[in-house]
């Protein structure tokens, strides 16, 4: 009698590292217990998913940007993930000076076998089912990152998979049989993560026609065509393939016909029509709640009411949001409603609500930013001052809650114009998208940027903003010298110019005419510029940060450390953080205190997304305070990211006089960067 062998069992791989979804590690299938830190899963990631070692200081940029030491953060956290990763005989993490690895031989890593599926053929339906098996969530579950960086890495990720996902299931569609009950569920999948997919709801509609389910995909059109509606996207396109549908009653073989690679087509511009509203007043609306006393003193109510009253002037000035009147928010708080309740009556996109305390000598104000549609809290803070002189209290209150509302409200809509397709886009969304790209201060972004705030200008050449980021696109070429300055500079004027015709009252547009000035070497022109920019609203970080640019250059340098801390002050995590700090410190270098200058420099220097310039400027600082080893330092750094910058390159990017100059150059031959 012949005698059957039991198959062997397949072996666990030695190491498994799963990422789409919470952070899992299992080691010989057994899992692996993980640190409570955030940073060390996000480094874990980061490694695995990167394909090549990473430098140190990137790292350290993304992941300990504010930390007093990050380096040390850093070597911490490698020697736990060794612990991880590592067994005595077989070391991962790969470290040298500048370059941190990880190897994964004999490895499985759940996001890197995802992406295979983008590699030749198709896989099989089988292996494709594996694949989409491997989704266990969103790329690092509910992990949250701190820092601009951080998140923006997390956000690009995050899109990345999920696009990855979608490309399995659009394959496991088109491999599955005609009419197969298998199909529905990873269509429906399909929608959850593209929602203004057509392909996928034309798939989903002819699926239920061939299962003759003609009421349940009429429900579904009517659902998509809301859907559609309320971010404000054409369900043509969703309609006409219906009607074709339905007059046909498809075959099932609709359900399986290839899936079309065309992107979807760019809704027709339309002509604004006089008296019509543009896209541009289809920017995201914010009511702001009277604030309510926390005391039972009919004075404390009084405060309250003058804090709201202030807050919403304050935010009608900036012109970046529609702000809701002051009578129209009161009267809905006379109805006792709640603010989400208030919002969606309204209209509006976003609640902001608080509360006021005044005790032990301090005003106090607990507020809290909601977005209607989702009843999600998109901020919640407690700011308080001292209330010996009541009105700078208000003030300084006022000034804080003003900057946060406006920085939290634009990130959310950043985050949201991030996640649509392209061709859905407005005015408002194209605007926020081109923001994202801006501020990542790249070459390749900026050009993207560029093309969206050019497309924002199309749909609505009466947007101010969307022409005063298309004027910074320009700019940015210029002044990184990564095309030609003289026809930079002149487009950057010329947009600068639509954007004040467009909206003259638009400190955003002042803005871009100061700076476009100054490429033009019309200092006084630019700084008069710039000031009215914050004359219109006290509370535009940025006209405050491009006012101390400009004077710690060419103007009272006194002025230029004012404006800067005003801008911080307004601002303090906005993504050009790296330039307030420089602009401090080039004010400095002009009043002689170079020790200062290099603190400040420094501090450049180590923001996220500093760009070469602020290298420079750090090097020389550092010579100039006589840290000649620590500017021999960041030269090295300098030649490593841009082979052949040099003193010529960072004097042709500012405006110093020529005795400040020649001081610099001497600074450079100390530090090997003439």
């Amino acid at each position: 009698m012949e005698i059957v062998q039991p198959a062997e069992p397949v072996a666990a791989p030695v190491l498994e590292i799963l990422l789409l979804g919470s952070v899992v590690v299992r080691r010989h299938g057994l899992p692996v217990v993980l640190a409570r830190s955030r940073k060390l899963r996000a480094l874990l990631s980061i490694l695995a998913v990167e394909g090549r070692p990473v430098s140190r200081r990137w790292l350290c940029e993304l992941l300990w940007d504010r930390t007093s030491d990050p380096r040390a953060e850093l070597r911490w956290h490698l020697s736990k993930l060794r612990q991880i990763v590592e067994e005595p005989a077989r070391p991962r993490v790969l470290s040298d000076e500048d370059e941190i690895g990880i190897d994964l031989q004999g490895c499985v890593v759940d996001a890197l076998e995802v992406l295979t599926v983008e590699q030749g053929n198709p896989p099989s339906p089988e292996r494709l089912m594996e694949l989409a098996a491997l989704f266990r969530g969103q790329f690092l579950g509910e992990l949250e990152l701190s820092g601009t960086q951080a998140e923006l890495w997390l956000m690009a990720q995050r899109r990345r998979f999920a696009a990855c996902r979608i490309g399995i299931l659009k394959h496991l569609v088109a491999s599955l049989a005609s009419g197969s009950e298998d199909v529905e569920p990873h269509l429906e999948r399909w929608l959850d993560l593209a929602p203004f997919d057509v392909d996928a709801h034309q798939l989903l509609l002819a699926h239920l026609v061939c299962r003759g389910r003609i009421a349940e995909a009429d429900k579904h059109v009517a659902a998509a065509e809301r859907l559609f509606a309320d971010e404000g996207v054409s369900a043509a396109v969703l309609r006409e393939a219906w009607d074709g549908i339905r007059s046909r009653r498809a075959p099932a073989s609709v359900v399986t016909a290839e899936i079309s690679e065309a992107p979807t087509p760019v809704p027709e511009l339309q002509i604004p029509v006089e008296g019509a509203p543009s896209a541009a007043s289809q920017r995201s609306a914010l009511a702001v709640m009277p604030f309510i006393s926390g005391g039972e003193h009919a004075v404390e109510q009084g405060i309250a009411d003058g804090l709201t009253q202030d807050i919403i002037t304050r935010l009608a000035k900036l012109r970046s949001l529609s702000i809701i009147a002051r009578g129209s928010v009161y009267a809905m708080a006379e109805l006792g409603i709640s603010s989400a309740t208030a919002g969606r009556r309204l209209g509006v996109d976003y609640v902001a609500s608080g509360t006021l305390h005044w005790d032990a000598g301090r005003l106090r104000v607990q507020i809290e930013l909601v977005e209607v549609r989702s009843a999600r809290i998109v901020w919640a803070e407690v700011c308080d001052a001292p209330a010996a002189d009541l009105l700078e209290a208000l003030d300084e209150l006022g000034n804080r809650i003003v900057a946060a509302l406006t920085g939290e409200v634009e990130q959310a809509e950043r985050n949201r114009a991030v996640l649509r397709p392209p061709a859905s886009l407005d005015a408002w969304g194209a605007h926020h998208r081109g923001l994202w790209h801006m501020y990542r201060f790249t070459r390749e972004d900026n050009a993207q940027a560029q093309h969206f705030f050019d497309r924002a200008v199309t749909l609505d050449p009466t947007f101010s903003r969307a022409h005063a980021g298309l004027s910074f696109t320009h700019w940015q070429n210029a002044f990184q010298n990564w095309s030609d300055p003289v026809v930079e500079t002149e487009r950057a004027y010329a947009a600068a110019a639509q954007s004040l015709l467009a909206d003259e009252q638009d400190p955003a547009a002042h803005w871009a005419m100061g700076r476009a000035l100054w490429l033009r070497q019309q200092h006084e022109q630019a700084v008069l510029a710039l000031r009215e920019s914050v004359d219109l609203s006290p509370n535009f970080a940025l006209g405050h940060y491009s006012l101390a640019f400009v004077e710690s250059q060419t103007g009272d340098p006194m002025e230029a450390i004012k404006a800067s801390d005003k801008s911080r002050a307004l601002s303090p995590y906005d993504p050009l953080m790296f330039g307030m700090l420089g602009s401090r410190a080039m004010a400095h270098l002009r009043l002689g205190q170079f020790e200062e200058a290099a603190v400040w420099a420094t501090q450049a220097a180590s923001r996220p997304n500093a760009h070469i310039n602020i290298l420079g400027l750090a090097a020389l600082c550092l010579s100039l305070a006589g840290r000649i080893a620590e500017g021999q330092a960041v030269a090295t750094t300098i030649r490593v990211t841009q082979l052949g910058y040099g003193i010529d390159d960072f004097l042709r990017a500012f405006h110093f006089s020529p005795d400040k100059a020649k001081l610099l150059r001497a600074a450079a031959v100390r530090v090997s960067m003439a």
